[in-house]
């Protein structure tokens, strides 16, 4: 009976993940509140499966902004990433070791200049703690677009990776997941002409890398984190964007019918061609 019910549980959790990768990420916070009420058993497991859009706070002391999300959270604070403290309070939080805590400051340095480099502003935050071998750390990148009144957008970046150290080598492991939605309202401002285009997209890379100094771990970590970015953005705007400009095409051409049709027909007449002599 147990291992029945334990089998239950997995399939449950696997059609509750899955239903929530095939809905819009910029509604997962009011679909997860739903999928709780229905599968409140399953609290824990849900929470810190699935990946919500990152939320931007201000650390009173600096100054500075940073992104929140369960990886930076003990009970009800958040630890911000400049200050190394909790928001609200909490005198017993979990922090990383003084070695580690000067690498995750480096680590936050360095990501911003990254995020202004590629975002041109935004937000990033980067998180590290100890592990019994080495250590582990999360990357997170916001960026928000709502300059103009007809259209917004939102970029959200999670880079979870661990590094296991062997000696002056280190092997990484990295899991990223990025969602993105943008909306495009119509000349008038109606939701009846509005597009919208999101998803969501996780992707994995484990590498063997030199890393003879902890300097060396933000290189590494840094160039792994720019690659996976790279390759998920093109995979993204082929997806989507790619698809959008077909179905657009479908409906209107952006050339005369005559021609394109003169164009079919002589393609047409080509692979006949070819196809004769081959045969």
């Amino acid at each position: 009976m147990a291992d029945y019910d334990e089998s239950e549980n997995e399939q449950q959790m696997d059609c509750a993940l899955d239903l929530m990768r095939r809905l819009p990420p910029q509604n997962v916070e009011e679909n997860l509140v739903t999928l709780l009420e229905i599968l409140p058993e399953m609290t824990e497991d849900l929470l810190s499966s699935i990946d919500q859009p990152l939320k931007i706070r201000q650390d009173s002391k600096t100054g500075r902004q940073y992104l929140v999300c369960d990886y930076n959270r003990d009970g009800d604070s958040y630890r911000s990433p400049w200050s190394n403290e909790y928001d609200p309070p909490l005198a017993d939080g979990s922090v990383p070791s003084d070695g580690l805590r000067k690498l995750e400051l480096a680590a936050n340095e360095a990501f911003d200049t990254y995020t202004e480099m590629y975002y041109e502003g935004g937000v990033s935050s980067v998180y590290l703690w100890d592990m019994d071998d080495s250590f582990a750390g999360v990357i997170l990148i916001k960026k928000v677009n709502d300059g103009t009144v007809r259209s917004k957008g939102s970029w959200d970046s999670i880079h979870v990776v661990e590094v296991l150290e062997k000696g002056r080598q280190a092997r990484y492991k990295l899991t990223s997941t990025v969602m993105l939605y943008t909306v495009a309202s119509g000349l008038r401002g109606d939701r009846q002409n509005e597009i919208n285009l999101s998803g969501s997209l996780t992707r994995q890379d484990e590498r063997d890398l030199a890393a003879e100094d902890s300097n060396a771990h933000i290189v590494n970590i840094g160039r792994m984190v720019e690659d996976m970015e790279f390759k998920m953005r093109n995979s993204l705007q082929e997806v989507y964007f790619g698809k959008t400009q077909d179905i657009v095409n479908g409906l209107r051409s952006a050339t005369d019918l005559s021609v394109a049709k003169n164009r079919e027909r002589l393609q047409r007449d080509l692979f006949g061609q070819l196809k004769s002599r081959n045969e």
